[in-house]
């Protein structure tokens, strides 16, 4: 018996300027609207999308938590490039604490597109090599910090000594990483209770748990006691035009290898998801195609959502 979570991913990037003034009513509609269907609210973590309007996410996040305390919040997800790994952890642990257990801790290792953006903002951009082993420096100090009186690491990337984290997260948030390739797939294994992917259709997600449950092994890890979510876009509507006409060129259910987005009726979108809930998928972050308006929200609360729930028992 599965029981299929949905987390709504909050637009704050490429978002358009002539929107500003009702950006916060509107998403707030969109929030009000999930509360008590959805389990959670996301946000991706960027810092700049050429001209048009990012919103940092950690602030958006705290802001958002505080109006909804429905939802559980969480990043799909965070840069780990951006902050120092033991204010990471101090920001999560805060977080959870006057959240009163809230947030949900995904992670990932940056973009490899994301060069501009780090220069922009001053950062180093490394080789992925080097940032994935930043990412498992990154993990064994929040780790350190939420479980130990103090903590004290020294790796290559990162040195922490005697570093106080209090009050400590309780519970422990839930670590999500987000994961492609075959190293972050054996760092997944080795440190995630979730597996997230963004995007990706049903052929290409197929390959991806091969890969998956390869890395668990080598892991000595088994493969069932890490959850899987997918993260992308859906457009959902009465008829199938009307879905595509939110869709524009920015989501599509054409593609089974990359790409991919959730789009069409309620009947198609059930059968799109359905092939994902097969492969174990059991939470779907979906960036709700045509914000502000509310028709997909409606019928993902109203028609997708109860569908997937009568069709796994819950």
């Amino acid at each position: 018996m599965t029981d299929i979570r949905f987390g709504f991913t909050m637009p704050a990037d490429q978002l358009e300027k002539a929107r500003r003034s009702t950006y916060v009513v509107d998403l707030n509609k969109a929030l009000n609207l999930i509360s008590g269907h959805f389990d959670s609210a996301w946000i991706i973590d960027h810092l700049q999308d050429d001209e048009s309007d990012s919103l940092e996410s950690f602030t958006t996040l705290s802001y958002m938590m505080a109006l909804h305390p429905q939802l559980k919040f969480g990043h799909t997800v965070i840069c780990q490039s951006f902050r120092n790994p033991a204010l990471l952890a101090k920001m999560g642990a805060t977080l959870q604490f006057i959240s009163g257990g809230r947030f949900l801790f995904g992670i990932g290792a940056g973009s490899s597109g994301g060069a501009a953006e780090y220069k922009a903002y001053g950062y180093d951009f490394p080789s992925a090599h080097e940032r994935v082993e930043q990412l498992e420096e990154t993990l064994q100090i929040v780790k350190a910090m939420w479980t130990e009186s103090k903590a004290t690491f020294n790796g290559r990337h990162y040195q922490i000594t005697d570093a106080y984290c209090e009050p400590k997260p309780n519970p422990i948030p839930p670590i999500m990483i987000g994961a492609f390739g075959p190293k972050m797939l054996r760092l997944t294994a080795k440190f995630a209770d979730e597996w997230n992917v963004s995007s990706t259709g049903v052929i290409g997600y197929r390959r991806l748990v091969d890969d998956f449950e390869r890395a668990c092994q080598i892991e000595g890890r088994d493969p069932s006691t890490v959850r899987r979510s997918w993260c992308g876009g859906c457009c959902c509507a009465p008829t199938q035009a009307e879905a595509e006409r939110f869709a524009a060129d920015r989501y599509s259910a054409n593609n089974p290898d990359d790409d991919f987005g959730f789009l069409g009726t309620p009947r198609q979108v059930i059968e799109q998801m359905q092939a994902f809930i097969d492969l174990g998928v059991d939470a779907f972050m979906v960036d709700c195609g045509g914000f502000p308006n509310l028709t997909t929200f409606e019928m993902l609360v109203n028609e997708v959502l109860p569908a997937l729930k009568d069709s796994t028992g819950n």
